[in-house]
């Protein structure tokens, strides 16, 4: 029987330090494994993986007809997003607002599909929502 367990987001970051330390000191993660180009973070039963998008050499191939290729291009970091359930959402909500980290059109609300969320941006500007069934 195959069973399936939580996903892990992978969430590009022009800086894996700083992005490190966001999810650790502004959010509650703790640091499971990393080293300069990648992270681990958990909080609880969350798990997001951090990776450097730091290949400046596409910057180099705009002028040659060859495709940019690396997988880890520095414009790749901020393009991602991840959903994460959680309980106390609105307890969440308000931690992260007076943290000045809620995404301007991201406040809490309530959704046609029966859950309350709300979405944060991480310093490179990858979306990260939280949300809770009502």
């Amino acid at each position: 029987m195959v069973t399936l367990g939580s996903p892990t987001p992978s969430l590009p970051s022009a800086d894996v330090e700083r992005a490190k330390r966001f999810y650790t000191d502004v959010l509650g993660f703790e640091l499971v494994a990393g080293d300069e180009g990648f992270a681990l973070v958990r909080r609880d039963g969350a798990t997001i993986s951090v990776w450097g998008a730091t290949d400046e050499s596409w910057r180099e191939k705009l002028d040659v007809h060859k495709p940019v290729c690396s997988g880890a291009e520095s414009f790749i970091a901020g393009t991602a997003s991840c959903s994460i359930e959680v309980s106390g959402v609105d307890e969440l909500y308000e931690y992260c607002k007076s943290r000045d980290v809620v995404h301007p059109n991201g406040h809490i609300a309530d959704t046609a599909w029966n859950t309350r969320e709300f979405g944060i941006l991480d310093p490179d500007g990858n979306l990260v929502t939280f949300w809770q069934r009502r």
